[in-house]
C-alpha cells in the first residue's frame, strides 16, 4: 500500500500539469458538442502513466522537464484518442466508472472528437516547437516516434478486435499484439521525452526499451484485473474480455491448461455478449485452477525485470528511482 500511495501522488502531481496544458489545448469553441465530448474523456480521470514516462524520461537524461511538458500532454492526448475509437470498436458503454464518449454523444460525435484529439497531438507539438528552444532534428525525431506510435497501435488494436474470431492464436501472438496496442506508446513516450531531454542515441534506446517492456508487464496485470476484478473496481461490467472474445495471454494459456471441464466452462463465455453471471463466475474459476492467473503474473515480472534491467547505465537519482518504482507499481496494482 506504501508504494501504491507513493506513486499515485507523484502520478497526481506530474497530471495536474498535463491536464492543465491539455484543457487549455481543448478550450470551448465551436461546435459545442464536439469540444465537451472531446474533454469528457479527460474529465473522467485517469492515471496519466504516459506523460509520466515522459517527463521522467527527460529528467533521467538530465533535461528540464518543464520543457517536456506540452509534449507529456501531446502524448496523453494521443492515448486518449486511441480509447475513444478503441471504446467504439469494442461498443464499450463505460470508461473508467463514466459513459463513453459514444455512448453519451453518439458514434458521429465519438468519432470526429477522436480525430480533433488526434489533431491536437500535433498542435501540442507544434506550438511547443515554436515556443522553445528545440532544434528541429529533435522535434522530428519526436514526430517520428508518434507516427509509429499511432500505426503501431492501430495494427495491435485491429489484431485484438480480429483475434476472438482466430482459432489458433499463440502467446507469441498475443505479445505481438499487445505491442502495438500498449507498448509502442510506452516506448514513444519515453523515447520522446529522452529526445527532449538530449540524451544519446544509446540513452533513447535504453529507456524506450525500458517502456516497451513496462508495457508488456502493465497489460498482463491489466488482463489480469479484468478477468479477477469486481465491476467497481474496473469501471466496466466484470467479464467484458471474456464476453468480447478476447485472447488474453490468461485465456490463451488457460485454453491449453485447463480441465476439459474448465476449457468448456471458459468456451462457453468467450466471445458470448449475454453470458450469465453465474456462467462468468464460472469461466474466471477455470481460468484461476487452470494456473493462467498465476503464470500471467510471473510473466509479468519477468518482462518488469527486463524493464529495470534497461535503466541499469543511469546514474542513479530521483528520476531513475521514480522510473523504477513505476514498473514495480505496474506489476503490485489492484486497481
Amino acid at each position: 500500500m506504501a508504494l501504491n500511495e507513493a506513486i499515485n501522488r507523484k502520478l497526481s502531481e506530474s497530471a495536474s500539469q498535463v491536464d492543465q496544458y491539455i484543457y487549455e489545448l481543448l478550450k470551448p469553441r465551436k461546435p459545442e458538442a464536439l469540444y465537451e465530448a472531446s474533454r469528457h474523456i479527460f474529465q473522467a480521470g485517469g492515471k496519466r502513466l504516459r506523460p509520466y514516462l515522459v517527463l521522467k524520461s527527460c529528467e533521467l537524461v538530465g533535461g528540464d522537464p518543464d520543457v517536456a511538458l506540452p509534449f507529456a500532454a501531446a502524448m496523453e492526448i494521443l492515448h486518449n484518442f486511441t480509447l475513444v475509437h478503441d471504446d467504439i470498436m469494442d461498443n464499450d458503454a463505460l470508461r473508467r466508472g463514466a459513459p463513453t464518449v459514444h455512448a453519451k454523444w453518439g458514434v458521429p460525435v465519438a468519432i470526429a472528437s477522436g480525430d480533433l484529439l488526434f489533431a491536437k497531438v500535433y498542435e501540442a507539438i507544434v506550438r511547443a516547437s515554436i515556443e522553445g528552444n528545440l532544434t528541429c532534428d529533435n522535434v522530428l525525431a519526436c514526430i517520428e516516434r508518434v507516427n509509429y506510435a499511432t500505426m503501431a497501435i492501430c495494427e495491435g488494436q485491429v489484431l485484438d478486435v480480429t483475434y476472438p474470431r482466430t482459432v489458433d492464436v499463440s502467446e507469441e501472438d498475443y505479445v505481438f499484439m499487445v505491442g502495438g496496442k500498449t507498448s509502442a506508446l510506452f516506448k514513444a513516450c519515453a523515447e520522446v521525452g529522452a529526445i527532449i531531454g538530449g540524451g544519446d542515441s544509446e540513452q533513447v534506446e535504453r529507456v524506450g526499451s525500458f517502456a516497451w517492456n513496462a508495457g508488456i508487464a502493465f497489460q498482463i496485470v491489466d488482463d489480469i484485473l479484468g478477468a479477477t476484478a469486481d465491476e467497481k473496481t474496473l469501471g466496466k461490467p466484470v467479464g467484458s474480455d471474456l464476453r468480447e472474445g478476447k485472447k488474453t495471454l490468461i485465456v490463451i494459456h488457460a485454453l491449453e491448461n485447463a480441465t476439459s471441464e474448465g476449457r468448456d466452462a471458459i468456451l462457453k463465455v468467450l466471445d458470448v455478449e449475454d453470458a450469465t453471471p453465474s456462467e462468468i463466475k464460472a469461466a474466471t474459476k477455470a481460468l484461476v485452477d487452470s494456473g493462467a492467473i498465476n503464470y500471467a503474473k510471473e510473466r509479468a515480472e519477468n518482462c518488469a525485470g527486463r524493464a529495470k534491467e534497461m535503466l541499469e547505465i543511469f546514474p542513479d537519482s530521483v528520476a531513475k528511482n521514480d522510473l523504477l518504482e513505476l514498473v514495480e507499481y505496474f506489476t503490485q496494482r489492484t486497481f
